[in-house]
């Protein structure tokens, strides 16, 4: 049986415990830096870092009295640490806190979300290789082209999401800014030092210059990000769809034991994991439109961001992160039918040679043209006639004049198409092709 989804990790970045626990090291670390400039006594610095805490069931309850998050947040603690609170949020404003604990959180939840990147991307590799010699039909517009390994297609997918994951890379540190710098961003009424100090201790950097916020190009880019690696597995999952329908039937979600695919057909075997990443890539491609508004904010500051990125903070990162593991474990239990791949190789008689065809008859002497002339017109009868492409091919007088039946059938060996398989993969994945080849021989 393959195990549900039960990752909590990422609800855990979300939830008030979290968020409320990095509001407080924001707020202790300001204290700390405050007592290295002599502002904080040491005495009060010390019952501070030994007192403060916070009750979320409590900071509820003075929020539905005050209306506003972050005062209720500071006055329950200050209810912990006594007298000594009034050295808390000292010449800070309330997105110094929001802005800087919502940049840890993003980063936590990206750095989780490159854990199943690297997840997917070793199930591809694994998958790739294991087929990496495995002749499949390519498809053009959904119609025979070339043949192709599925390997390479997998090869594709894993590079793909190589992208993505330096994307992800660069996201998270475009995010990983805090600001400590008061009600308008210029640090009036706080030294930049306690910026610097705090931002440090979080393993963030200070934003160079901002307002009352951080400014929303950055999380504009982070949510981008995440809809660009949704639509990847959402390709990935379309690939499995068409692969599964019955008249291809080349590779196939894992059934288990006991599932039912229909409530009308007992026979169906549905595509509903492809099928479920395809709809939640949706979702969160949806977030990426409010996440661009954003960016635009009325002088130093308005709030209409916020109401937006309580929703898709939790939403997008939860929901990319479940069909990671979801793309991960259908690519990991799928089922290849390579018998079928073969099948459908053959499907057309010969047709998916036609390029090779047409080459070697340029390359003989003839026009490009008048080889195109001569491949088609056999081309054309194989698909309307059911015929065999190579025997009306060798049957061919004026074709005959330039190719020998040797040389024709030299043009139908699949072999021409697969011979830079490993090239590829030496691109793609380094010199692991190679250390795998030597091992299996």
């Amino acid at each position: 049986m393959i195990p549900r989804y039960t990752r909590n990790e990422m609800a855990k970045i979300w939830e008030p415990e979290n968020k409320y626990r990095i509001w407080l090291d924001i707020e202790i670390k300001a204290c700390e830096a405050f007592n290295k400039l002599g502002f904080v006594p040491d005495k009060a610095l010390k019952k501070i870092k030994e007192k403060a805490n916070f009750d979320i069931k409590r900071i509820d309850e003075i929020e539905k009295r005050v209306k506003h998050d972050v005062i209720a947040f500071l006055t329950c603690v200050g209810e912990y640490i006594g007298e000594e609170a009034r050295y808390l949020h000292f010449g800070m404003t309330s997105s110094d806190v929001l802005d800087t604990a919502l940049a840890v959180q993003l980063k936590q939840a990206g750095n989780l979300l490159l854990e199943g990147i690297d997840n997917l991307m070793a199930a591809l590799k694994e998958k790739a290789f294991t087929y990496k010699n495995t002749p499949i039909i390519g498809r053009s517009h959904g119609v025979h082209a070339e043949p192709t390994t599925f390997g390479l297609k997998m090869a594709v997918f894993y590079e793909e999401m190589k992208r993505n994951r330096q994307r992800l890379v660069e996201a998270i540190e475009n995010i990983s800014y805090g600001q400590i710098s008061g009600a308008v961003g210029n640090f009036a009424n706080i030294n930049p030092f306690v910026e610097e100090y705090v931002c440090n201790a979080l393993g963030l950097k200070p934003e160079p210059v901002s307002t009352q916020i951080i400014q929303r190009d950055r999380h504009a880019h982070f949510f981008s990000t995440l809809a660009i690696i949704a639509s990847s597995i959402e390709q990935l999952a379309t690939e499995i769809r068409h692969l599964q329908r019955t008249e291809v039937r080349e590779a196939e979600e894992y059934f288990t034991e006991g599932q039912k695919g229909s409530s009308a057909m007992p026979h169906k075997r549905n595509p509903i994991i492809s099928e479920n990443l395809t709809g939640l890539a949706r979702v969160v491609r949806s977030y990426v439109m409010p996440a661009l508004e954003n960016i635009a904010l009325w002088h130093e500051r308005d709030i209409s961001h916020s109401s937006v990125e309580r929703i898709i903070g939790p939403d997008a990162t939860i929901a990319l992160d479940y069909m990671l593991y979801r793309a991960t474990d259908l690519i990991k239990n799928l089922i290849v039918y390579p018998e079928n791949m073969q099948k459908n190789l053959d499907l057309t008689g010969g047709l998916i040679y036609s390029q090779r065809l047409l080459l070697m008859l340029a390359d003989s002497g003839i026009s490009r043209e008048e080889a195109y002339e001569l491949v088609q017109k056999n081309a054309m009868k194989a698909w309307k006639e059911n015929l065999s492409f190579k025997n009306l091919v060798k049957n061919d007088k004026k074709i005959k004049k330039y190719l020998s039946d040797d040389e024709i059938d030299r043009a139908f060996d699949i072999g021409y198409y697969t011979k830079n398989v490993d090239y590829i993969f030496t691109r793609v994945f380094g010199k692991e092709t190679e250390k795998v080849k030597r091992k299996k021989g």
